[in-house]
C-alpha cells in the first residue's frame, strides 16, 4: 500500500510565524507580489510548498513594499 503525501493548509498567522514577517507585509505581498494565496471565505490559506517557491523565485526580493514607516523621502 503506498502512502499518498497530502501537504496541509496553513494560515496566515503561520506564514508570518514561518517567514518571520508581519501580517501587512504578506498581506502586501499577496497583493502586489503575486504571492500564492488562496481566500477561503474570509480567511487566507497557503501551501508551504508554492510560498518557498515563490521565496526561491524572488517574490519576496526587497521587501519594501509601500512602506509606511518610510514617508520622509529616504
Amino acid at each position: 500500500m503506498s502512502e499518498v503525501n497530502i501537504e496541509k493548509w496553513v494560515t496566515l498567522k503561520e506564514v508570518q510565524s514561518y517567514l518571520g514577517v508581519g501580517r501587512e507585509t504578506v498581506l502586501a505581498w499577496i497583493a502586489k507580489r503575486n504571492m500564492p494565496a488562496y481566500k477561503v471565505g474570509r480567511l487566507w490559506k497557503f501551501k508551504l510548498s508554492e510560498v518557498d517557491e515563490w521565496i526561491r523565485s524572488g517574490g519576496a526580493a526587497d521587501d519594501r513594499v509601500d512602506d509606511k514607516n518610510n514617508e520622509d523621502g529616504e
